[in-house]
């Protein structure tokens, strides 16, 4: 229960900060507003769904410039590799500096049934208070983490990387094994967390917001790294997934006139970077 409560002050907290926050919105057909909260309700359910599907069937429209990035993406995770080892041996020699509280909450926030509790809390206090803002965002993190949980999920089991503390070499694969020492790719941790902090960070401007919601939404990526239980480049690809899938589902929420969004809207820019010098997401604010 401790946890529980730890997790939920700090978002029930972030509701009434989103609320007091809204912006100067663009004017979207009055007749298109859902007005009552059953209304609300389906209205956000309808594009949930509408969301998860856009994103699945959106590979089917890719150009060039698409095979292009995810290329970029794969073979980058699969050159940091070669890091995977020195920064697992790297990250253990710091792990008794890192204070039990963090990693504590770095395992519940991460775990599927706390993350979808505050959600459920968040997308409450917006339907019931008829907050816009809020329920956009709501949306957002949940046709997200649907998105990127079975993403996650049907890799994980047919790629079957060992983990670190199952097998201490990186390259030990065995598909669709009957062990959960076999599901170390890509991290499910990572992929709720980053989904949900970057969610809630495109909801506003100032950078130095922006960096703490981050920060909180690296706790668990570390702390599955210090658990030993996941490689770098799992949790590094798990990010890079869960940034790409919540920009594609923001843009299109934006396009199909779903929710207001402020009359200049801004960003979070990510830039896949991938040289002989350079791999990685590079984020413009």
């Amino acid at each position: 229960m401790k946890y529980r409560i730890f997790l939920i002050i700090p978002y029930l907290t972030l509701c009434i900060c989103l609320s007091s926050a809204q912006q100067l919105k663009t004017e979207i057909d009055s007749v298109k507003k859902p007005q009552t909260i059953w209304q609300m309700a389906k209205y956000d359910t309808r594009h949930t769904l509408k969301s998860v599907g856009h994103a699945f069937t959106k590979p089917l429209h890719w150009k060039g410039k698409d095979f292009a990035k995810l290329g970029i993406l794969l073979g980058g995770t699969a050159a940091l590799s070669l890091a995977d080892e020195p920064i697992r041996d790297f990250v253990q020699n710091q792990k008794s500096d890192l204070p039990g509280v963090v990693r504590d909450f770095g395992w519940y926030f991460g775990s599927p049934q706390n993350y979808f509790m505050v959600n459920a809390g968040l997308y409450g206090f917006g339907l019931f208070t008829k907050n816009e803002k809020i329920r956009k965002t709501s949306v957002l993190i949940i046709s997200s983490s649907i998105t990127t949980g079975l993403i996650q999920t049907i890799t994980k089991n047919a790629i079957g990387r060992a983990r670190p503390n199952h097998r201490d070499d990186p390259y030990v694969f065995s598909s669709f094994a009957n062990d959960s020492g076999f599901r170390s790719f890509p991290s499910g941790h990572t992929v709720l967390s980053i989904t949900m902090a970057h969610s809630i960070a495109k909801q506003f401007e100032n950078p130095w917001v922006k960096a703490g919601i981050y920060t909180v939404g690296a706790i668990p990526p570390i702390s599955r790294l210090i658990d030993d239980a996941h490689w770098f480049t799992d949790v590094a690809f798990s990010a890079a997934l869960s940034i790409i899938i919540v920009d594609a589902i923001d843009k299109f929420l934006f396009e199909e006139n779903v929710y207001d969004y402020p009359i200049k809207r801004k960003m979070v820019s990510w830039n896949l970077r991938f040289s002989t010098n350079q791999i990685g997401f590079v984020g413009t604010f």
